[in-house]
């Protein structure tokens, strides 16, 4: 059947520009948004601020930001701020990097090897609940109330995450991409390095993430029990004292290093994980 239209329309509808469709290929892909975290912590401060000048927040209950940073400014021209600083850091480093390594290891055995998923997972499932705080005065036996006791707490807390994050991300590899390499005749090395590594790795550093945040908390606990320096040590004279303040910034120093670790943890992702993009 001939076009009926006239001729003007036709050519009209010729030389009409194609619609771009939008590409929506991204994979649900982040935008750093790197504005946004600041000034969410501006405003809250600027909000608690407010609230504690015009009296709608009792300094009994709760001291002002600048009250907080003065107690942090007098910390800091003591030099008691690097002593309990390092005493916790050196702590935390030592704990955390032994029971994550410890813990992936062992994590890639259970996700790795039949024999020892039948021995050591029903036994990382029966002590994973039980509340490490509840055995420093165990390990403090063991140990002394020394250094030892603090760091095999921190130690013994992040081994069991770790240790079901990674077994987990092993599982959760694609078994196809396993058949592929053996029909390639891969050795179990190569499967297990450029196959099963790569695949569980995400896992594996949110399990860091997740183990470095209950190091912190570990931390304070075991600093409260038998410590002379440490943040921990110090919020509990700060809270004994009932000097709110001072709490308020030792709280404030494990919030920047949680911060902190989060941002090694993100830079790790970025550079291991760079295939995801």
């Amino acid at each position: 059947m001939a076009d009926t239209r006239p001729i003007s329309s036709q050519s009209q509808s010729a030389e009409e520009p194609a619609k771009t469709v939008p590409f929506r290929g991204g994979g649900f892909v982040v935008k750093p948004l790197g504005v946004i975290a600041p000034l969410v912590f501006v405003v809250i401060i600027a909000l608690w601020e407010l609230g504690s000048q015009t009296g709608f927040i009792s300094g009994l209950v709760l001291p002002s930001p600048s009250e907080s940073f003065e107690a942090f400014r007098q910390l800091f021209d003591s030099g008691l701020l690097f002593v309990h600083l390092s005493a916790s850091l050196q702590r935390i480093v030592i704990g955390w990097t032994v029971g994550s390594t410890l813990g992936i290891i062992v994590g890639l055995m259970i996700g790795l090897s039949s024999v020892a998923r039948a021995g050591l997972a029903p036994l990382v499932s029966a002590i994973f609940p039980i509340p490490k705080i509840a055995l420093l005065p165990l390990f403090i036996i063991w140990f002394g109330i020394g250094e030892g006791s603090k760091v095999a707490t921190i130690l013994f807390g992040t081994f069991f995450p770790t240790v079901i994050t990674t077994y987990g991300g092993v599982d959760n590899v694609d078994r196809n991409l396993i058949r592929m390499g053996q029909s390639f005749g891969l050795s179990w090395m190569s499967i297990v390095r450029k196959i099963i590594l790569p695949g569980a790795l995400p896992a594996i550093l949110s399990g860091c993430r997740i183990s470095g945040s209950i190091a912190i908390i570990l931390l304070v606990a075991a600093e409260m029990i038998g410590a002379e320096f440490g943040i921990g040590a110090y919020i509990l004279m700060a809270g004994s004292l009932f000097a709110t303040d001072q709490l308020i910034a030792g709280v404030a120093i494990l919030s920047v290093m949680g911060l902190c670790f989060a941002w090694v943890i993100g830079r790790a992702e970025k550079y291991f994980l760079n295939w995801r993009t």
